[in-house]
């Protein structure tokens, strides 16, 4: 399963792409019934469905990020933001000796601030998604009940994902795994231990195959957007030289 969220492109189907697709993940926990990996396996999926849809270079992920406020559940594993910072960078400046200028990362855990800096430091050479407007367009297409600040971790979203794209991931349990917390005030100086003991922070009981589905739909036509945005600064600077 695995090996196929993986790019299974080569050299030619490479050829002439001008924005490329970056999944960034983490390994860290997700409470008892969502695999350690859940969110590397939702931004390759998310991913995979771009690459799908659109003309892009869709590259394999980075599998381990910032996850720090996870520590206290056993594999959770991080690397720091300033390393993280490091290989991104490293990744585009590749990508760009190579022909392709423009990088979009598709981000699938929410601790990874820095990735916004990386952005803002591209000045208009890449993008973050999916942003915030593009979730909640996602969650109203598909029906999703929680709200995305309730709906944090391991909740409907995640749940419904995996449930349609990779059923066999999903450990019974998750039908009676609903905890919320949402007051987080000290999340970043506290961790998620000091709001949920299971590391649950959502409701994914009330998740499903059918939302997983319509919420990938909206979240690849929500692209569209972004494409269209770098391929028009692709062109201007093209244009320029």
């Amino acid at each position: 399963m695995i090996s196929s969220l993986l790019p299974q492109s080569g050299t030619a189907d490479a050829r002439d792409r001008r924005v490329a697709v970056l999944p960034v993940g983490s390994f860290e926990q997700h409470g008892p019934f969502l695999p350690l990996a859940t969110d590397t396996v939702i931004a390759c999926t998310v991913a995979q469905e771009i690459a799908a849809a659109y003309p892009v270079l869709h590259l394999p992920p980075v599998t381990i990020s910032c996850s720090h406020e996870h520590a206290d559940w056993p594999g959770t594993v991080s690397i720091s933001a300033r390393t993280l910072h490091a290989v991104v960078r490293d990744i585009a400046e590749s990508l760009g000796r190579s022909g392709v200028p423009r990088l979009v990362l598709v981000n699938g855990h929410g601790g990874n601030y820095v990735l916004g800096n990386i952005v803002q430091e591209a000045h208009g050479a890449m993008a973050l998604f999916p942003g915030v407007q593009d979730w909640e367009a996602a969650r109203e297409d598909a029906g999703i009940e929680t709200s995305l600040d309730s709906d944090m971790h391991a909740g409907e979203i995640e749940t419904s994902i995996l449930l349609h794209a990779h059923p066999g991931l999903v450990r019974p349990g998750y039908e009676s795994g609903d905890h919320l917390a949402d007051d987080r005030k000290h999340l970043l100086t506290l961790g998620m231990a000091a709001y949920t003991r299971s590391g649950v922070v959502g409701r994914p009981s009330l998740a499903s195959a059918g939302k997983g589905k319509d919420l990938l739909a909206s979240l690849v036509r929500s692209f569209g957007e972004y494409l269209a945005l770098l391929d028009r600064d692709t062109g201007a600077a093209a244009g320029e030289q």
